[in-house]
């Protein structure tokens, strides 16, 4: 199992922009097999920074979801809405693996 952690550096005027287009990942990643645990927005501290959480069975089957993505009609549409916004400055991707007891 891998969780995927990503961390947005926004455009703080953009919030609104940038929540719509966590809307539209959501039910991507899903439909791909993953399973997303939400965007999490500014609330009390800087007010551009932004996470997103998702998981996959294995590294695996994020790498093909990420190659399913790129050829997704939808999928390209999210990532263009982003584009044409601007409403991302910049992101970074960590993978986590969860220990249960």
């Amino acid at each position: 199992m891998v969780t995927v952690y990503i961390r947005y550096v926004l455009d703080p005027s953009k919030l609104a922009d940038f929540e719509h287009y966590g809307k539209l990942w959501i039910p991507l990643v899903e439909r791909f097999g993953g399973q997303h645990h939400g965007y999490f927005l500014p609330g009390e501290g800087a007010n551009n920074i932004a996470l997103a959480l998702f998981t996959f069975g294995s590294l695996a089957a994020y790498e093909q979801y990420r190659h399913q993505a790129a050829q997704d009609p939808a999928c390209q549409a999210a990532f263009r809405f982003a584009e044409d916004t601007r409403c991302i400055l910049s992101y970074e991707r960590s993978f986590f693996r969860p220990v249960f007891s």
